[in-house]
């Protein structure tokens, strides 16, 4: 069963697609005090919850969505045509990293997708041509909460120089020429919600279809389950931070 479409249905209850909550979201994007007709771009968007919203809190604003899932972009297209939003968003089907610069955005965000670029550090300087002067960035990626223990590399697939901890995580930003503006670090219940979701959407998917594909799908569900569960859990986390270029 195919990665993208695994991910796909696994985000189906929880399309914000990170451990950050409704609220917190709000949060994040209200900071970035946009002005009345944003240009907003979503490098590695998936199903493109933060460029809806965005749409929903900015109400003149126009979205670019970037990813290279034909069912999150699908599901992204149905959802902005459904809150009536659909001539306001453009989906494009590249690599985040293959996007070409163009006229800056206002907004820029990855959250989640630092892969599409291999690491903080090059998502950093990829985003940054994007953005205007004045304008904003938004980067989601992962951290130690706390010394990575073996089982948390085992689950992750992960070396203990694969994540800094969260103030390496800003000295990056840093060094890569952004100042944070504000900064969300998930707790614990944003995270069980986020993998509990994940977990739970997949196994119901699953029991409602049964067949090949809903074997992979219940096998993938209980080794995500037992990765968090032995492995990860409250030793990776996950930041969120709005950025301006320094």
């Amino acid at each position: 069963m195919d990665r993208t479409l695994i991910s796909s249905i696994a985000h189906g209850d929880h399309p914000i697609a990170a451990p950050v909550s409704e609220d917190n979201l709000d949060r994040l994007l209200l900071r970035c005090e946009l002005p009345e007709h944003a240009r907003v771009l979503d490098l590695g968007c998936g199903q493109g919850a933060w460029s809806l919203q965005a749409l929903d809190l900015y109400p003149a604003a126009r979205a670019d969505c970037v990813d290279v899932s034909e069912p999150a972009l699908e599901t992204l297209e149905a959802a902005a045509a459904e809150l009536g939003f659909a001539d306001r968003v453009l989906t494009h089907r590249v690599p985040a990293a293959d996007f070409p610069v163009g006229s800056p955005y206002d907004l820029v965000m990855s959250v989640g997708a630092t892969h599409a670029f291999g690491g903080l550090a090059a998502t950093l300087a990829g985003m940054r041509p994007h953005v205007a002067r004045d304008g904003v960035a938004i980067i989601g990626d992962g951290f130690w909460e706390r010394p990575p223990t073996p089982e948390a590399l085992a689950a992750l697939g992960a070396e203990p120089g694969d994540f800094p901890d969260l103030a390496g995580v800003v000295a990056i930003a840093e060094e890569a020429g952004w100042a944070p503006v504000y900064g969300h670090v998930s707790d614990r219940a944003e995270w069980d919600d986020y993998e509990w979701s994940w977990t739970g959407t997949l196994t119901r998917w699953a029991l409602d279809n049964p067949g090949p594909e809903a074997d992979e799908a219940l096998a993938a569900a209980r080794r995500h389950r037992a990765e968090w569960l032995r492995g990860y859990r409250d030793v990776l986390g996950f930041v969120c931070l709005v950025l301006r270029k320094s």
